[in-house]
């Protein structure tokens, strides 16, 4: 039978990964995004966990909400690289302070 336990040892370890592409990987900017939105995911993983455990909608209805900010992220971050990629042809995250001005 799959317990809580196990719902929240997979948790971790996609927060874990997502942690780990963040810190390795400073350069790309995609990497970081998709970083981001797996950190995202764990985070719900756990409401959703919790929210069947304790038999209680409120970590599901939370979970939409963070589901509407990760679309958010997603779409700023998006628009942000087409800029990026736009101007100076890189996706280097350490060229982005040539865009001021």
């Amino acid at each position: 039978m799959i317990g809580i336990n196990h719902y929240l040892t997979l948790a971790a370890i996609l927060f874990t990964i997502s942690i780990m592409g963040l810190l390795l990987n400073r350069k790309n900017i995609i990497i970081i995004l998709m970083s981001i939105e797996l950190m995202l995911l764990a985070v719900n993983f756990n409401f959703i966990a919790f929210s069947s455990f304790l038999n209680d909608s409120a970590g599901q209805i939370f979970v939409f909400f963070t589901l509407t900010v990760a679309a958010a992220e997603a779409a700023v971050g998006l628009a942000i690289l087409i800029l990026l990629f736009r101007n100076l042809r890189s996706i280097n995250v350490k060229d982005m302070d040539k865009l001021k001005g």
